[in-house]
């Protein structure tokens, strides 16, 4: 079976995974990781999805670093050492770490290997599993010049709120092409509020700058080496021996915020530029981090709020009116960029399930969201997690 989608770019992926990538490198060479798609939404594919599916994961074995991508990645990302670069010039993705089963209307992924290799493949999986989603499906999107000039709407009311705003869509885009006519409006008409992209070949195409420090992923895998108690900080104590004070923007939620910001001292606090906020109330998230800051002397207007949880215009809004003059704010801003076209965007996530350190035996990972919906793991892992970090 031909490929009824295959991606252009290694670089069509979220930059934090590469960031990460470069991380597990030096530090867990030979930890292995299992990943595992979750339906949120329910959705049911399409007879022989799979299929398709599965053609496009085999074309993506083809796929390699060119002499320009990796230019640019070393004249716009000094911290990515040039070992690095040469390691991705030769890496490819092995389609054998990829199993796709379907059962009748519902959709089984899993990916399973050494974590430095199989960490690249959640965000291409998901924005192929979107788009071929659509395809199959036969769905009817708006026009093209539709999408503009809704995208042109959308980032103008950005800057007249005077907010700094960057594209955080690629993993559940209605399609490539849709991702790129938003990308050219919100470079058009975007000065002063759009600053740049998850995507690193987005941005390599836009010439503005990829975005991104670490996933909850980063921390899972700390939880799986160190246990649940210093998952958050020995996963910030890495970052900063990898990146020496580079990508500063913490993820607060893979244990909840409140477990975070135990483990975020005096030090963290200074070091990290500020962190970013992906569920839970996002109000009640500001206060939280506002709080902690000012408890530690540190005044809060010198560190950022990244939000990046289900944004739209009334969203943000509401939370430049809530934190101006407060903390330092900024947004990424993921579906209703990259798939406000018409049919319902997909509700969809792949997530690692189980790690193995080097030399250690398979362990679950969970995810302790702020919003219990988002939670992810098995309920015994869940309920062993929360008994240890004494959540109720």
């Amino acid at each position: 079976m031909k490929p009824t989608f295959s991606l252009t770019s290694i670089l069509d992926n979220d930059f934090y995974k590469f960031t990460m990538q470069q991380g597990v490198i030096k530090l867990f060479p030979g930890a292995k990781a299992r990943y595992a798609f979750i339906n949120r939404g329910k959705h049911t594919f399409p007879h022989d999805f799979d299929k398709a599916l599965r053609a496009s994961v085999n074309d993506m074995a083809s796929l390699r670093l060119t002499v320009k991508e990796k230019q640019f990645l070393q004249e716009n990302c000094p911290y990515l050492d040039p070992v690095y670069l040469d390691f991705l010039e030769g890496y490819h993705f092995n389609p054998e770490e990829v199993n796709i089963e379907q059962h009748g209307d519902q959709l089984e992924v899993h990916i399973e290997g050494l974590w430095y290799r199989t960490i690249l493949w959640e965000v291409p999986l998901m924005s192929m599993i979107s788009e071929l989603y659509y395809k199959l499906n036969h769905a009817v999107r708006i026009s093209d010049e539709e999408v503009i000039a809704i995208t042109r709407g959308k980032i103008e009311s950005f800057v007249r709120l005077g907010v700094t705003v960057a594209d955080f869509g690629t993993r559940r885009r209605y399609a490539y092409d849709v991702q790129r006519l938003a990308l050219s409006a919100l470079k058009e008409h975007g000065k002063g509020a759009f600053i740049g992209t998850s995507n690193v070949h987005m941005a390599m195409l836009y010439q503005t700058k990829p975005i991104g420090t670490h996933a909850h992923e980063w921390f899972m895998f700390h939880a799986a080496r160190y246990g649940f108690k210093m998952a958050n900080a020995m996963g910030l104590q890495h970052w900063v021996e990898v990146y020496r004070g580079d990508l500063g923007i913490a993820l607060s939620d893979t244990y909840t915020t409140e477990v975070f910001f135990k483990q975020f001292d005096k030090m963290y606090s200074k070091l990290f530029d500020g962190v970013r906020h992906d569920s839970g109330d996002a109000l009640q998230f500001a206060d939280k981090v506002i709080t902690h800051y000012n408890r530690l002397g540190i005044d809060p207007k010198t560190k950022t709020i990244i939000f990046s949880d289900g944004l739209n215009y009334d969203k943000v809004a509401s939370i430049v009116a809530y934190c101006q003059g407060k903390i330092g704010i900024s947004f990424g801003i993921g579906t209703n960029l990259t798939n406000d076209v018409g049919p319902a965007p997909m509700n969809i996530v792949i997530k690692m399930t189980d790690a193995q350190p080097q030399d250690g035996e398979w362990t679950e990972v969970v995810k302790l969201s702020d919003e219990p919906g988002k939670h992810t793991g098995t309920p015994q892992a869940i309920s062993l997690a929360k008994t240890i970090l004494n959540i109720q």
